[in-house]
């Protein structure tokens, strides 16, 4: 049992799972994202719809996009910042279908990128990230987590997977997503432990391998 199930995280309240996941939540989505945030559209669903401005879930998510961590005082000011910094966001209410209670679909931008994941608070501040533009993931955010775009190949998952084992890196979680056979994939890995940037880097360079994403573990 992970010790956020028997206490919770250290975090600015009133809830750990409107409050602190949202604030993961934006966090992570802000990670993938990989520059500063400059415009946010935002769709709360479930109970974060119904409860969200008496639990600050919109601070909390605008907090993470910012780069806060769930303890941060500045979370409470976090939209007054947000606007400080020209950061332009709006909040949707509408129901994701097929998803947690505590759901948010979020859309994000920057100079040059932009993404859009969907993820959940399930509880003590632990989140589930389960969509990643337009492929099926799962992933929690509480391990260093490569993302890896590729071709839809044989032999892609092997030639990634033998040189982490060569790095004498574990995996500790892997989900394949893919558009269709032969197009697109994703490949969401999770390890236990360091992950340095020359690994990413080496990754990157191989033949089907299309991006590659290092989400550090907050």
């Amino acid at each position: 049992m992970n010790i956020f199930d028997i206490i919770g995280p250290i975090m600015i309240g009133p809830s750990s799972s409107h409050t602190a996941g949202a604030c993961r939540l934006g966090k992570v989505a802000r990670r993938i994202l990989n520059e500063e945030v400059e415009t946010a559209n935002i769709i709360l669903s479930g109970s974060f719809a119904k409860t969200y401005f008496g639990h600050g879930t919109d601070k909390a998510i605008i907090a993470g996009l910012m780069g806060f961590n769930t303890y941060d005082e500045d979370i409470k000011n976090a939209l007054n910042i947000a606007k400080d910094k020209n950061i332009k966001y709006e909040f949707h209410l509408e129901e994701i279908p097929n998803t947690h209670p505590n759901t948010a679909k979020i859309e994000i931008s920057g100079k040059t990128n932009s993404v859009t994941i969907i993820g959940s608070s399930i509880g003590g501040g632990n989140i589930i990230i389960t969509k990643l533009n337009d492929m099926e993931v799962h992933f929690t955010g509480n391990n260093n987590t490569i993302m890896i775009i590729h071709k839809d190949l044989p032999g892609v998952i092997a030639e990634v997977t033998t040189f982490i084992a060569e790095k004498k890196l574990n995996i500790c979680g892997f989900r394949l997503s893919r558009e269709n056979k032969g197009g697109n994939a994703l490949m969401t890995i999770e390890i236990e432990g360091e992950v340095e940037n020359d690994i990413i880097d080496k990754i990157k360079t191989f033949e089907n391998v299309t991006n590659v994403i290092l989400i550090r573990a907050i």
